[in-house]
């Protein structure tokens, strides 16, 4: 086997970045033996073409590049369409769908409590457990990272962040402020967290924020990428970003090389789906939101130096398999989980490919659904063969008909059996014993129409068809509500925002409203209300701050960051059980209610 220090040289890298050998542990982790550790990096948005070693030669990643040559390159690897969907299968080796996971915001992100992640599997069996970077499985305890099996979490909840640069975010429930670039510094408390456990075995979970946007990167990738022959600024500061990923794995590879835990460390690499734009990804048809092959076919390279042989591996995998083939390397024996979608990898991973079966992997975003075979890729409507047509250019559904109905009524079956139409919302626990706070931000409310009013969503700009999400009288800033967006245009008394609450202890808590309102618009009576309790207050003071100047290369589709004021409503009985927390506009003396940002609930008794 290459060893890294030799594939280092060959990639023409300088002495810093070489690698030590380490002994080899045994698979199974014997009598005495330590189990080996894990560090499972993801990265959001990347896609298969953004890595070095499929061949794109526009973008350097020597790290990536290593984890792929020097172990199991799994060359037809498969996740869901988009983020939280791959998150929540990864955690769990089930099917998204499964684990209640049906959407990316307002509470269709979070996995049913029922679940048991691969955090609460490697936790049971005495491993230290940390996760550092984008959950987006849940933001209210317990559906955030420390209630779901990791001991320590840094990082943010939701499905993207409005800053990269010294930025608020989370560290184990409380906010706090990173410091310098957030995928900087997120490396930094992972490989702090291996320092800290480096005396037992533990799972490093990594899970990236880019090359998602804002379009933000430090200068050093920037104006490196820039002189390459890129005509698309976005694909510079994605390549940027993916670059700049690369230093860092680097990083966590060189501390496990100076506490000499390579030997004993499986380091797994993938990204959470096709790529966020259009560029390289070898002709593939589809990119993020596509069920197609280049909307869910990424990068995917275990790397155990050795115990792991270097193998570039043809069949078929998919983010389902990442749990039991870990639980199988580590040893874990039939660990206690729901019923599991994915299978070990290992027979693969040792060569054993002889009786490995022809497999079908799903893909579901939408309502719409595929099916992966070895061979074939369909859906309702289109079959193709992947083995002569890999980017799909020809439907052969009506010149196969057998094969196109049989995978075609295997997708109808595989949709009625993971209960792909049932899409309940979780409710916001409040009053958890954990988290006496409960920040309920607006995003994640939902917004009712007043009876009269005419939609206040503000309309798409000319030329666009992007479909808004509003209410009448009552809408998101930027319309769609993704993460970070707030509650706007409010402009009838009729219309309100609500929250789907769990009032898991009774009792009296605190009410804050994080909120903007222009001068002339001042004066608004608001009563927040939930079950038979309810409160008034009125909006007294103006506060109306710009957005916070940022440092994107190019310009966001999402929202900016403002200072928000808060408005201190007052003491309010909640009775326990679930209900909806409700708050409505009494009066409106200017053109709107206020913009609201959040709803802050603390228990005091």
């Amino acid at each position: 086997m290459t060893g890294r220090r030799d594939f280092l040289k060959q990639l023409g890298l300088g002495a810093a970045a070489m690698a030590v050998s380490h002994p080899v542990l045994a698979r199974g982790a014997p009598d005495g033996a330590r189990r080996p550790n894990i560090v499972l990096i993801m990265t959001d948005d990347q896609g298969w073409g953004d890595v070095t070693a499929h061949g794109n030669d526009k973008l350097h990643t020597p790290n990536m590049d290593l984890l792929a040559r020097q172990g199991a390159w799994f060359d037809r690897f498969y996740v869901s369409p988009v983020c939280a969907p791959t998150r929540a299968s990864l955690m769990t080796g089930r099917y998204h769908p499964r684990t209640g996971v049906h959407g990316v915001t307002r509470g269709a992100e979070n996995m049913r409590l029922e679940e048991t992640t691969i955090a609460d599997v490697f936790k049971t069996a005495g491993y230290a457990t940390g996760c550092f970077g984008k959950w987006h499985n849940g933001r209210h305890y317990p559906y955030h990272p420390n209630g779901r099996g990791f001991d320590e979490f840094y990082g943010f909840c939701a499905g993207h962040w409005n800053n990269y640069f010294n930025t608020g975010l989370d560290h184990n429930g409380k906010d706090v402020r990173s410091s310098g670039f957030i995928i900087d510094d997120l490396t930094d408390k992972a490989i702090a967290f291996i320092d800290a456990n480096r005396s037992r075995p533990f799972l490093c979970y990594v899970p990236y924020n880019t090359p998602h946007t804002p379009w933000q990167v430090p200068d050093k990738y920037w104006d490196r990428v820039k002189k390459r022959d890129i005509s698309t600024p976005t694909t510079v500061c994605a390549y940027a970003m993916c670059e700049n990923i690369d230093d860092n794995i680097g990083r966590i590879l060189k501390k496990l090389d100076d506490l000499k835990l390579t030997g004993d460390t499986i380091v797994i690499f993938l990204s959470d789906n096709g790529p966020n734009t259009g560029r390289w990804n070898d002709e593939m048809k589809g990119r993020k939101g596509s069920t197609d092959e280049g909307g869910v076919r990424v990068p995917f390279f275990l790397c155990w130096p050795g115990r792991v042989k270097p193998r570039k591996i043809e069949q078929i995998a998919s983010h389902i398999d990442v749990l039991p083939t870990l639980a199988a390397l580590a040893g874990i024996a039939k660990p206690k989980t729901c019923e599991l979608d994915g299978v070990s990898l290992v027979p693969l991973i040792e060569g054993k490919t002889k009786d490995w079966p022809d497999r079908m992997i799903f893909s579901t975003w939408n309502g719409r659904v595929s099916v992966r075979t070895q061979q074939y890729r369909a859906n309702a409507q289109a079959l193709y063969d992947m083995t002569i047509d890999p980017h799909q250019k020809k439907d052969i559904a009506a010149a196969k008909p057998e094969i196109h109905a049989k995978l075609a009524a295997a997708c109808k079956k595989w949709s009625s059996d993971v209960g792909l139409d049932v899409r309940k919302i979780r409710p916001i626990p409040i009053g958890h014993p954990e988290r006496p706070v409960v920040t309920m931000p607006g995003h994640e409310a939902m917004l009712v129409s007043s009876p009269k009013a005419p939609t206040s969503a503000p309309a798409p700009k000319k030329g666009k068809r992007k479909k808004r999400r509003g209410a009448r009288g009552i809408s998101y800033n930027k319309g769609a509500g993704w993460a970070n967006d707030w509650v706007d245009n409010w402009t009838d008394t009729g219309a309100y925002p609500y929250w789907p609450v769990d009032v898991v202890n009774a009792g009296q808590y605190e009410v804050t409203l994080m909120y903007v309102c222009a001068a002339g618009d001042v004066g608004a009576k608001i009563r927040v209300e939930c079950g038979g309790g309810a409160l008034d207050g009125q909006v007294t003071k103006a506060h109306n701050p710009k957005c916070i100047p940022s440092p994107d290369r190019i310009a966001r589709k999402e929202v900016y960051e403002k200072v928000w004021a808060p408005l201190k409503m007052g003491k309010i009985t909640l009775g326990k059980g679930v209900n909806k927390f409700i708050v409505r506009a009494l009066s409106k003396p200017g053109k709107k209610v206020m913009e609201l940002k959040a709803v802050r609930l603390e228990r005091i008794k």
